[in-house]
C-alpha cells in the first residue's frame, strides 16, 4: 500500500491484518501533529480493505514511541487538535487495534498504546509518563486511561513519579495484555494477531462496541445494548456458518457478513 508521510502502511489480504508503522526512528518515533494525523490516515486507508485487525508498531529497534516531540506540535487549540488526533480516533475505530510494543513506550506513546484495544509487549520494553518532570501531566488522557484500566492508585503512581517501569510491572498492573520474551516476540505477536483475525469479524466488532459501552454506561444500559448486539448477530451469515460448523464438527469459515 502507499505510505503516508510519517507512517508505513501494510495490509495482508490473506489474514486481513493491517499494520501501521510509526516511521520516525531517528527520533524514537516521537509523536508530533504530523505523525498523529498520519496514524489516522493510515487507519482510514486500511478501513477500505477487508480489515479484521489493525496493528500499530514502531520502526527501528529501540522504541514503540518515546513520547511527544514537544517542538513538533502546532499552536492549534486542544479541541481542534483532538479532532484529528490518533488518541481520539483509535478507540472509535471499528476493528480491534493492537499495540505491538518493543522498546520505549513513554508519554504520548504510552497514551497511544493505551488508546489501542490490546497491548502486546516484549520483555525489554519500558513504560512511563515522564511529563511530571516537565511540570506537566499526560495531556492526551493518560491518567484517565490508566485509571479505567488499573485503578486510580496505579495511575497516580505512574504519572506522579515520572519513572520508567518494566514490562513485567506493566503486565502485573494490567497496562498490557501479554509480555513475551524478546527472542520470541515477533512469532508470538504474529500468532496472537492471526488468531484474533480468524475470529468472526462482526462478532469481534460487536465485542469492541460492548466493551466501550461498559466503560461509558451503567450495567443495566450495557446489558440492553449487548442484547441488541446479540440479536443483530443472530441474523448474520457468520452466525449461520458458526452454527453449521459446530453441528458438523468442523472449523468455521467466517466472511464478515
Amino acid at each position: 500500500m502507499d505510505d503516508v508521510e510519517t507512517v508505513l502502511i501494510e495490509f495482508d489480504e490473506e489474514s486481513g491484518v493491517g499494520t501501521i508503522t510509526l516511521n520516525r526512528p531517528e527520533s524514537l518515533n516521537a509523536l508530533n501533529d504530523q505523525l498523529s494525523r498520519d496514524v489516522v490516515r493510515g487507519l482510514q486507508r486500511l478501513e477500505e480493505e477487508e480489515l479484521r485487525v489493525a496493528v500499530i508498531e514502531g520502526a527501528g529497534e529501540k522504541a514503540f514511541c518515546a513520547g511527544a516531540d514537544i517542538g513538533g506540535f502546532s499552536s492549534d487549540s486542544s479541541a481542534e487538535r483532538s479532532e484529528r488526533a490518533a488518541h481520539t480516533f483509535v478507540p472509535e475505530f471499528p476493528v480491534p487495534v493492537v499495540a505491538k510494543i518493543d522498546g520505549y513506550c513513554l508519554g504520548g506513546g504510552l497514551e497511544l498504546a493505551l488508546a489501542c484495544d490490546l497491548r502486546l509487549a516484549s520483555a525489554d520494553s519500558e513504560f512511563g509518563f515522564p511529563e511530571v518532570n516537565l511540570g506537566l501531566l499526560p495531556g492526551a488522557g493518560g491518567v484517565q486511561f490508566v485509571t479505567k484500566l488499573c485503578g486510580p492508585a496505579t495511575a497516580m503512581e505512574l504519572a506522579m513519579r515520572g519513572e520508567h517501569v518494566s514490562a513485567e510491572w506493566a503486565a502485573e498492573e494490567g497496562l498490557v495484555n501479554h509480555v513475551y520474551p524478546t527472542d520470541e516476540f515477533e512469532e508470538q505477536v504474529d500468532t496472537f494477531v492471526t488468531h484474533l483475525a480468524g475470529q468472526a469479524p462482526l462478532a469481534v466488532r460487536a465485542i469492541k462496541k460492548s466493551a466501550r459501552m461498559a466503560v461509558q454506561s451503567g450495567r443495566a444500559e450495557g446489558r440492553r445494548y449487548d442484547r441488541q448486539l446479540f440479536d443483530d448477530l443472530l441474523t448474520t451469515e457468520d452466525f449461520a456458518e458458526g452454527a453449521a460448523a459446530f453441528s458438523e464438527n468442523r472449523e468455521p469459515e467466517f466472511e464478515g457478513r
